[in-house]
């Protein structure tokens, strides 16, 4: 059948199982848009507020579902734009398809308006870059990009497509996707029995794993190896959930965020397995100090990281899923049992230790992973929180834990979420960032778990904000003089008990009360806010007497009464438990005139299930969450 350009980039999606897009147009791929909205019931495109939004989007939805993510964008800006995503998906080993428009052909190397060679721009950061410039080559492009995102080591490719492509026809067939086969003819028999050797001949083996177990889903061998050579197990950032991180073998992150047990333990072993990693600087330090004492066996399916870093005394180069399965059915069980001990003793004396008397950061990621019971989706942007997340989550399964590694990208953590909606919805998803947490769950768990504690006899509930005359971008000063009056009317009886928070309050101050304030601490006539939360909008949720609340509107802006029912929403970002209530709306009304009724309406209109999200947020980091 005879299709234009655009037509063929969308059936060849449809091809490769493609069901969502993150992406944002422009003139020059307005073609492809219109083709794609007439298959809107097929593929589900996201628009995002900027182009590298999309291309983190696309990046996160990769690492959470195991497919590959797509992207679109228009020529010149938006097609730079993309930049920092793919680099982001290229360092940590993605799975990615950026698809771009150009200028028609005649206007290439014209330096015409918004032209920019972006294949050539791309090519260091991708496995490949193409650039499309006869209709008849484009469904076969597609198709190569794709199959290379997947195979061996996976990782972005880019398509750029003139705009005259877009507009061109010629026949199209369609065709069903190949397999991608694992790497197995570099396996060489040799190498495997070599392994083995060593592991047999090693007293004291260590295990370190990376983001190629993950990727290769080899967990279920990983575990039976481990099992096999009796060794305790360290692992990367990017290798996080590929070992049960509640295992008693399991101890911790390697190197400059680590714990002592596992810098110890590789510091001191004979034999330092490694799956799937690339030796990062952050995990090695000075390399010729590195593991010392230890022979090097590494496992990796990228011929270019074998004695790139560190020099390895055997390899075996392959998947790693299938080169784990070869080795355990030559390997019989090893008995370390005296450095099992060792390294045990080494977890009891350098546990990692933090107050949990106070509001910090790990009890923070501890009570996340409590509450959830491990089964959640979490985004980290860059940063300590990352590491907070990373050394304090016990992760027990891959695609659990969607964050930025190699390259380490500011502001990963938000638009990395976006693609939840076509995820399981078997999960909780939770992005944690330095302003920013976020948690997605249904409505009936949150009733669940709401409690009457909040609510003593005689009291209410109400949403203050300090000081009473502040709408729009905080005054610190009159924001931290309202926390000191919020101390004072605490002392003199006038208000029981408060919530605040370092960002938007009364959002934090609601999650609290859902979760129990697992998540805060509880301001009473002995805690000054002031140690705990940073000037923001100054919004407090308060247990007020109800003779009391009179006195209260002297001092602060009373917004509205708290209830088990309440909803609170600002824009697209939503705290709802089950419906708003009068008090909420009339308040929403006056302050923002028109948010709230845009999105009950937007809501009804699209008939979309109430999910519900809690946030914690800076005003500047508002974004949209579908």
């Amino acid at each position: 059948m005879k299709l234009n350009g655009s037509e063929i980039i969308v059936e060849c999606l449809k091809e490769q199982g493609v069901d969502t897009i993150f992406g944002y147009p422009g003139g020059a791929i307005l073609n492809v848009y219109d083709a794609l909205y007439k298959h809107s019931d097929e593929i589900t495109h996201i628009l995002t507020s900027h182009e590298q939004g999309a291309s983190h989007a696309a990046d996160g939805y990769a690492r959470a579902t195991g497919k590959v993510g797509v992207c679109f964008a228009t020529s010149g800006p938006g097609a730079t734009n993309l930049v920092t995503g793919i680099a982001t998906a290229y360092m940590d080993s993605v799975p990615m398809v950026a698809i771009t428009c150009n200028v028609t052909v005649p206007l290439l190397g014209r330096d015409s308006f918004q032209e920019i060679d972006i294949a050539g721009v791309t090519m260091p950061i991708t496995k490949h870059s193409y650039i499309v410039k006869n209709v008849k080559d484009l469904a076969k492009t597609l198709r190569n990009a794709f199959r290379i995102a997947k195979e061996g080591r996976p990782g972005p490719v880019l398509v750029d497509v003139t705009k005259d492509v877009t507009a061109a026809e010629c026949e199209y067939t369609p065709r069903v996707p190949k397999p991608v086969d694992r790497i197995t003819a570099s396996i060489k028999e040799e190498d495997i029995d070599k392994a083995v050797t060593l592991i047999k001949k090693a007293k004291k083996p260590y295990v370190f794993v990376g983001g190629g177990a993950v990727i290769s889903e080899a967990s279920d061998e990983l575990k039976k190896f481990v099992e096999k050579v009796d060794a305790p197990v360290c692992d990367s950032l990017m290798g996080k959930g590929a070992f049960d991180g509640s295992n008693e073998r399991y101890t911790g992150m390697l190197g400059m965020h680590g714990t002592k047990t596992s810098n110890y333990g590789v510091s001191e072993c004979d034999l330092l397995i490694v799956v799937g990693a690339r030796f990062s600087d952050r995990v090695t330090g000075n390399t010729k100090k590195f593991a010392k004492n230890a022979k090097i066996l590494q496992f990796d399916v990228d011929a270019a990281e074998i004695n790139k870093n560190v020099r390895t005394d055997a390899h075996v180069l392959g998947d790693a899923k299938e080169i784990l399965k070869r080795i355990n059915d030559k390997l019989d069980n090893q008995d370390h049992s005296d450095w099992m001990e060792h390294i045990k003793s080494y977890k009891l004396d350098y546990p990692m230790r933090y107050n949990r008397d106070i509001l910090n950061g790990p009890l923070i990621m501890e009570k996340i992973y409590e509450i959830t019971n491990g089964d959640a989706i979490i985004t980290t942007d860059v940063g300590q929180h990352q590491m907070w997340a990373s050394q304090y989550l016990k992760l027990d399964a891959t695609h659990r834990l969607v964050q930025s590694g190699g390259l380490g990208t500011m502001g990963f953590g938000l638009p990395s979420i976006g693609g939840k909606d076509s995820m399981s919805g078997t999960f909780n998803d939770i992005d944690v960032t330095p302003t920013l947490v976020s948690f997605a769950v249904d409505v009936a768990k949150v009733k669940d778990v709401i409690t009457p504690e909040f609510k003593k006899a005689g009291s209410k509930l109400v949403w203050l904000r300090a000081p009473k005359d502040s709408y729009d971008l905080p005054d610190y000063s009159q924001i931290m003089d309202g926390y000191d009056k919020l101390h004072e009317d605490i002392k003199a009886g006038r208000v029981i008990s408060a919530y605040a928070a370092e960002a938007n309050g009364i959002a934090e101050a609601v999650s609290k009360m859902a979760f129990g304030n697992h998540l805060g601490v509880k301001i009473e006539h002995d805690v000054d806010p002031r140690d705990f939360f940073a000037p923001a909008w100054g919004d407090i949720v308060c247990e007020v007497p109800a003779d009391k609340v009179g006195e209260l509107q002297m001092s602060y802006r009373v917004i509205g009464e708290v209830t088990d029912k309440a909803a609170f929403e600002y824009g697209n970002v939503s705290i709802a438990l089950d419906e708003a209530l009068k008090t909420w709306d009339a308040a929403l009304e006056d302050v923002f005139p028109t948010e709230s009724a845009v999105k009950k309406e937007d809501r009804k209109r699209k008939k979309q299930p109430m999910r519900t999200v809690f946030t914690i947020q800076r005003r500047s980091t508002y974004a949209s969450i579908k």
